[in-house]
C-alpha cells in the first residue's frame, strides 16, 4: 500500500494541530492482549511508503544477524497511593517525579543531558498531584498504611504539592507493598491484579518509572530467545518515564524547544555493543521512543554513542537528524503528544500520519495496551 501524495501546501509537521487526528473510542485499548505477542504489527518502510500487516511474533522476520536490539529495562513504580487524612476523608496522591536535588526546567535547548538526581526508587521528597486537594496545605499527613505516610511540604504552581513520604523501609520496597499501577487516565478503569503483570514489560529490572515504556509490552521472554538466535545482540539501557511523556501540548502555546528531564543510564558495555553494530554495518533497533531520546542524547554527530547517567531534556521533533537509531518499534501515541512527534520525525510527517490513518481503518488498537508498529 503506497501513501498519499505529498502536501503541496506549507509545510506540515510544525505546528502542535498538525498532529491530531480522529480516533473512535472503541479502538483505545482499554486492556491488553490475551499474549503479549499477539498484538498487532504494522510494519512501514518510510523510504517507498509501503505498509505492511503483521502480528508482533513476526518481528524475528525483519531483523537480519548483525543488528542490535535496544531494550529500556526500567520498571514502573506503583507511584498511585490511596490513603486518608487524620479526619478519616479519602485521599489519592499521584507522584509525578522526584524533587530531591533535581534542577527544574531546561536551559535554553542547549544541554541535551545533565547529572541525574537520585533515583524515583531512592527519592522521599516528590512532586505529586492531590485530589481532593482544597485542604491538604503544608504541613498535613495522609495515611497510606502503617508506617507509610505521606507529608504535605509545600504547593506547587499548577496546583500541586510538594510531598515527603515517610516511611522506615526504602522507598521503592514501600511503594510496591501499598501503591497503586499508575494507568493511564484514557483506560477509564482502575488499575487490576492483571496490571501488575502486564503493565510492565518482561524486561523490566530498574525501578523508577511512572508509567510503562509501552512498545517493550509486546516482547515475551520466548520471542527474545528467538530474536536471539537469529545472531542479534539485545541490549539494556534505563530510562525513567515521567508522567509527562504522555501530556498532550497546549494549542495555545509555542511548541517547547525541551521537554521535562528524564533520567537515563547507559553502560559501557550497552554503548560499546550499539557502536559495535554500527561499525560492522548492522542497524540499531531502538524499542521505544524511550530508547530513541536516550540513544540520541548520548549520540555524537557520528553516531558514536558514549555511555553515561544523567537528565535529558532533549525533545525530538520534525526537522531531526538522528544519528543512533536505524529502526524503530512503537506503539500508536495520543494525538498533540510529543511522542507522536518523535515518530514523526523518524519517520516522516507524511508518512505516518496517513499511518495512523490506515491503522485507524484497519481497527487497530492504540495506546499503551494497544498494537504496535515498527518504521523500516
Amino acid at each position: 500500500m503506497k501513501t498519499a501524495g505529498r502536501h503541496s501546501g506549507p509545510p506540515r509537521g510544525l505546528r502542535i494541530s498538525d498532529y491530531d487526528y480522529p480516533l473512535p473510542r472503541h479502538l483505545v485499548a482499554r486492556y491488553p492482549s490475551e499474549r503479549r505477542d499477539e498484538s498487532r504489527l504494522l510494519v512501514v518502510d518510510r523510504r517507498g511508503g509501503d505498509f505492511r500487516h503483521l502480528r508482533f511474533r513476526d518481528l524475528p522476520r525483519l531483523l537480519e544477524p548483525g543488528d542490535v536490539l535496544v531494550l529500556n529495562e526500567s520498571r514502573v513504580l506503583p507511584v498511585r497511593l490511596l490513603g486518608r487524612k487524620p479526619t478519616g476523608a479519602e485521599v489519592e496522591v499521584f507522584l509525578l517525579r522526584p524533587l530531591a536535588g533535581v534542577r527544574s526546567g531546561g536551559d535554553g535547548g542547549g544541554d541535551r543531558g545533565r547529572p541525574a538526581a537520585p533515583g524515583p526508587g531512592e527519592a522521599r521528597v516528590w512532586e505529586a498531584l492531590v485530589r481532593p486537594g482544597g485542604k491538604l496545605k503544608p504541613g498535613r499527613r495522609v495515611v497510606v498504611a502503617e508506617g507509610f505516610e505521606v507529608e504535605i511540604l509545600d504547593s506547587t504552581p499548577g496546583g500541586g504539592r510538594v510531598v515527603r513520604l515517610v516511611t522506615e523501609e526504602p522507598v521503592d520496597l514501600a511503594l510496591e507493598r501499598h501503591g497503586r499501577i499508575p494507568l493511564p487516565p484514557y483506560l477509564e478503569r482502575d488499575d487490576e491484579a492483571l496490571d501488575r503483570e502486564r503493565y510492565q514489560t518482561v524486561y523490566a529490572r530498574v525501578p523508577g518509572s511512572v508509567a510503562a515504556p509501552t512498545a517493550g509490552l509486546h516482547f515475551t521472554r520466548e520471542l527474545l530467545e528467538e530474536v536471539e538466535g537469529l545472531g542479534v545482540e539485545v541490549v539494556r539501557l534505563v530510562l525513567h518515564v515521567g508522567v509527562g511523556t504522555f501530556r498532550p501540548l497546549d494549542e495555545g502555546g509555542p511548541i517547547p524547544e525541551t521537554l521535562h528531564a528524564e533520567r537515563y543510564e547507559v553502560s559501557p558495555p550497552a554503548a560499546a555493543a550499539v557502536n559495535a553494530a554500527r561499525a560492522r554495518g548492522g542497524r540499531v533497533w531502538a524499542v521505544g521512543t524511550t530508547v530513541v531520546r536516550t540513544l540520541e542524547t548520548l549520540a555524537d554527530e557520528d553516531g558514536r554513542v558514549r555511555p553515561g547517567s544523567g537528565e535529558t531534556t532533549l525533545f525530538i521533533r520534525p526537522p531531526y537528524r538522528f544519528r543512533a537509531v536505524d529502526r524503530l518499534v512503537t506503539n500508536f501515541h495520543l494525538p498533540r503528544s510529543t511522542l507522536l512527534m518523535l515518530v514523526a520525525a523518524f519517520g516522516g510527517y507524511e508518512t505516518i500520519m496517513y499511518a495512523y490513518r490506515t491503522a485507524v481503518a484497519a481497527e487497530y488498537r492504540f495506546y499503551s495496551y494497544g498494537d504496535a508498529m515498527v518504521i523500516l
